[in-house]
């Protein structure tokens, strides 16, 4: 395998009005590729569709729709039928996080993070697999999360949901060798995005040192390009040298140097 070559494809990226969304779309129209952009903003969907279609003439369809609602896959997949749209690759960027103790939690908020972090990555997948593997030319990226690596105490949910992300998306990575289909999770760290505001306190952070979204998102583009792409990839070398060195560590010992990390906020 070698080089993805964009041009003709139609890529379909979520949670593409903010953050890394933004720069997955900005970076792989330079590359070709038309694309179908999914978020709840309509104004901000259709603005980036204009710059798009404006810088890199290529077609940027806005398509806002609710990842939180049931039988998400099934539902997005007929919206991008009726609009006579052909997806040859997938994005599945779009999600959030909930800081504080799992017991103070609100239920609702909760059950919504499940339905976008992890249902809509699910559903979505099953819904356009299918057809992506019979092109056999595109990708599909599933953001996971430095989070993933693990237990994440006061962002519990959330930690899961990003570890499920990961080892599901590595399984389908295996499912989908021998079919042209290129199928990787992306792991960021601290990402200088709207993340922390929707979250409500940089102290989820940790004290990592923010990344930026183009130097994330490059770093996905650039393991997808190789001639034999990892089923996971992680942004940034601090990042990929802390996990390694977390395996030295016993699971007491990381999760309680990570719940002093974000103790400040709670306290």
């Amino acid at each position: 395998m070698t080089g993805v070559d964009y041009r003709g494809q139609t890529t379909l990226i979520t949670g593409a009005s903010a953050g890394l969304g933004v720069e997955f779309a900005r970076q792989l129209a330079a590359r070709g590729s038309n694309l179908v952009l999914v978020a709840r903003r309509r104004e901000r969907l259709e603005a980036l569709a204009a710059e798009l279609a404006r810088e890199h003439g290529v077609v940027a369809t806005p398509l806002p729709f609710d990842l939180g609602r049931p039988l998400v896959g099934q539902a997005l997949a007929e919206e991008v039928a009726r609009a006579g749209l052909k997806v040859t690759s997938l994005v599945n960027n779009a999600g959030f996080g909930t800081f504080g103790p799992f017991h103070d939690s609100e239920p609702g908020r909760l059950e919504q993070e499940i339905a976008v972090n992890v249902t809509a990555v699910v559903e979505l997948s099953r819904a356009f697999i299918g057809r992506l593997r019979d092109e056999g030319r595109g990708v599909l990226v599933n953001v996971a999360s430095m989070a993933a690596y693990q237990a994440d105490p006061r962002m519990a949910v959330y930690g899961a949901g990003k570890a499920f992300v990961l080892n599901f998306t590595e399984a389908l990575w295996y499912e989908s060798r021998g079919t042209g289909l290129r199928v990787m999770a992306l792991s960021p760290g601290a990402t200088r995005t709207e993340f922390f505001d929707v979250v409500g306190t940089h102290d989820a952070a940790g004290g990592s040192r923010m990344q930026e979204p183009g130097e994330v998102v490059r770093t996905a583009i650039r393991a997808l390009d190789r001639r034999n792409p990892p089923p996971s990839v992680i942004a940034g070398r601090l990042n990929r040298a802390l996990v390694v060195a977390a395996r030295l560590l016993s699971r007491r010992q990381m999760t309680n140097a990570l719940g002093r990390l974000t103790a400040g906020s709670a306290a």
